[in-house]
């Protein structure tokens, strides 16, 4: 009699090592990273999963945490955000390999989820398109996929490797190559896709800008004569340029604007709702106007603040045009990715103190840059940015001050956000070195937008306060330029500078962080003089 014997199950595939399968799904989120971004360059309606969750954590980040950013990375911010969740899309990546050591099946629902995680995000945009965002979705998917299939299966061991000399080395050599290569094609898939986006908001910019004809302004802003401003080496220019021009706003990737299809609408409670073109915006009559506007992120001493000339469309003859009702005592802005101010009616509107704030459609001269707003985007003196500095504008709400809170508010910010008096010292350089009997000139800005400054005193150590030279003002609407001369004597010494607003009232002392309202404080420079 014969026994047969039942053949033995063939034995499971050894798994990778931890290390190889960390580096394979590593590899694998940026593969899908990579299809992700093509995606968004080449598919509209489709949004990169990278600024998709960027924003989404912009917009759901606890109080507190904007302003902490802001300060570590100043308008560095969203390449820092930017940094942090490709790190921990690849550290998620780096997980989901090791979990495919021990199932497949597990990793790959690993790799549905974190994508799935990019289109929840990308369908928060209001431009988004479902149906595209799910076609992005499933080219992520299947990179990834593909990726990290293909490099578990090449990090294997072999079983030569027990047997032949050197074969170990080879399979490990050839893991690492493969990997390499894969790598850099997504690196250079997510560069491509990026490259593409970037551009084509400042090409859709640059085509419009050199295709549409802005009329002459009826207002034209005056001339800087040399009493506006000294000749102090590293004294801040009277007027920044727009490439110089800080930028801070909640936009990961510059909206990319089509000027053609491009209108702004004013509704709400208004008479009669009004719609424009941006031919028919400019057809209005244009004024310019040097305008300081600053961040309220801004610490005292910072930089995120800027003087430029604008010129636009009185926000006033819009409103009129539209016919505002009694009782709307808000205007609520929006920008083309949804984002909203939103500030007093009376602060534009009041006879006895008009402001002059813009629908801008020029910086300096130049059609505003795409960083900066273009087609156009409001200016109103006085305030700060986050209630009224709405770039990529697309439409105008009249409601009640009760009826809409804009995007900082409920993140812990202010609702009424004016301008506080402020000052700043320039010149010297925190900690620069100076002899005995040198003339020490002590220069910077000063600003009270829009209260206009009325004066600005320094004060040396601990003794009294000095007036300071002021040059001409631009005007209320601009910060202005001031200078201290002073003979140093030996030791260290520290200068302290603060400003009187337009009313006579002083720049307060107390010291505060930017939350809610804007920072307080003096601004102080210590030198040793030998």
């Amino acid at each position: 009699m014969t026994i047969e014997t039942m053949p033995a199950p063939a034995a499971r595939p050894a798994p990778p090592s931890a290390p190889a399968a960390a580096i394979a799904g590593v590899v694998a989120a940026g593969a899908a990273l990579a299809a992700g971004e093509l995606a968004a360059a080449f598919i509209p309606g489709a949004s990169s999963p990278l600024v998709a969750v960027g924003s989404a954590v912009i917009d759901l980040a606890p109080p507190g945490s904007k302003e902490l950013v802001v300060a570590l990375f100043g308008t560095n911010d969203k390449l820092a955000l930017t940094l942090v969740v490709a790190a921990a899309v690849l550290l998620a990546g780096a997980l989901i390999g090791l979990l495919a050591r021990r199932s497949a099946l597990l990793a790959s629902l690993a790799i549905v989820a974190l994508v799935g995680v990019g289109a929840l995000a990308a369908l928060r945009d209001p431009t988004a398109s479902l149906l595209n965002v799910l076609l992005a979705a499933a080219l992520q998917v299947a990179a990834g996929l593909l990726v990290l299939e293909t490099l578990m299966d090449a990090a294997r061991p072999r079983p030569e490797a027990a047997t032949r000399p050197g074969a170990a080395d080879e399979a490990r050599r050839g893991f690492l190559v493969k990997a390499g290569a894969l790598g850099l094609l997504a690196f250079v898939g997510h560069a491509i896709g990026r490259g593409v986006i970037d551009g084509r908001a400042a090409a859709t910019a640059a085509t419009a800008a050199a295709a549409v004809a802005i009329p002459a302004t009826v207002d034209p802003a005056p001339s800087i004569a040399a009493d506006n401003a000294f000749d102090i080496d590293g004294i801040t220019p009277l007027v920044i340029a727009n490439d110089a021009f800080y930028r801070i706003d909640t936009a990961l990737v510059t909206p990319s604007v089509d000027i053609k299809s491009w209108t702004l609408r004013v509704f709400g409670m208004v008479d009669r709702e009004v719609t424009l073109t941006f031919d028919q915006l400019v057809e209005l009559p244009l004024i310019e106007r040097y305008v300081t506007i600053t961040c309220v992120s801004n610490e005292v001493g910072g930089d995120l603040i800027g003087n430029a000339k604008w010129t636009g469309v009185r926000l006033a003859d819009v409103l009129d045009m539209a016919g505002v009702q009694a009782g709307a005592t808000q205007v609520v802005p929006r920008s083309v990715d949804g984002w909203a101010a939103g500030f007093p009616t009376g602060w534009v509107t009041a006879p006895e103190r008009p402001r002059d704030a813009l629908i801008a459609v020029k910086m300096n001269g130049d059609p505003l840059p795409v960083a900066h707003g273009f087609p156009a985007r409001l200016i109103v003196p006085g305030l700060y940015g986050y209630v009224s500095a709405t770039k990529w504008l697309k439409e105008i709400e009249l409601t009640t001050w009760e009826a809409f809170d804009s995007y900082w508010v409920p993140r812990g910010w202010s609702k009424t956000g004016p301008v506080l008096t402020q000052s700043r010292i320039d010149v010297p350089r925190l900690n620069a070195g100076y002899r005995t009997g040198d003339t020490i000139q002590v220069a910077g800005v000063a600003w009270a937008m829009d209260r206009g400054v009325s004066g600005v005193e320094v004060r040396v150590d601990d003794g009294d306060w000095q007036p300071a030279t002021l040059a001409t003002a631009l005007g209320p609407q601009t910060w202005v330029q001031w200078r201290f001369a002073w003979g140093a004597v030996a030791g260290r010494h520290t200068f302290t500078v603060r400003a009187t607003d337009g009313g006579g009232v002083v720049q307060e002392e107390r010291v505060t962080p930017p939350p809610p309202d804007g920072a307080r404080g003096y601004h102080s420079v210590s030198v040793q003089v030998d």
